[in-house]
């Protein structure tokens, strides 16, 4: 346990993996739309691995996309890359 400065007990606080990784997509995603407050993740944890469902407006979405989905594509490779690393299996779904 964690001490604050007034000498209080503050519980710890455990990051999931797949916080980690709807960081780093939220982040790619949020530089890659006009409208950043439509923007929202919603991450689902079980037992095979995590789902991260990005929604954004309609006019973003096909920038999310990208041509021929190459840019969703790259963005799924980044987040299961990064799955990997902390020990999840990962994948990426845009609803627009």
């Amino acid at each position: 346990m964690e001490t604050t400065q007034t000498g209080e007990l503050e519980p710890e606080t455990e990051e999931i993996p797949s916080d980690k990784v709807a960081d780093l997509v939220e982040y790619i995603v949020c530089g890659l739309v006009d409208n950043e407050d439509s923007v929202s993740l919603d991450v689902t944890d079980s037992e095979e691995g995590a789902l991260i469902e990005v929604t954004c407006s309609e006019e973003d979405a096909g920038r999310v996309i990208g041509r021929k989905g190459r840019t969703i594509k790259a963005i799924r490779t980044l987040a299961r890359a990064l799955g990997q690393r902390v020990g999840t299996s990962v994948e990426v779904e845009v609803v627009g």
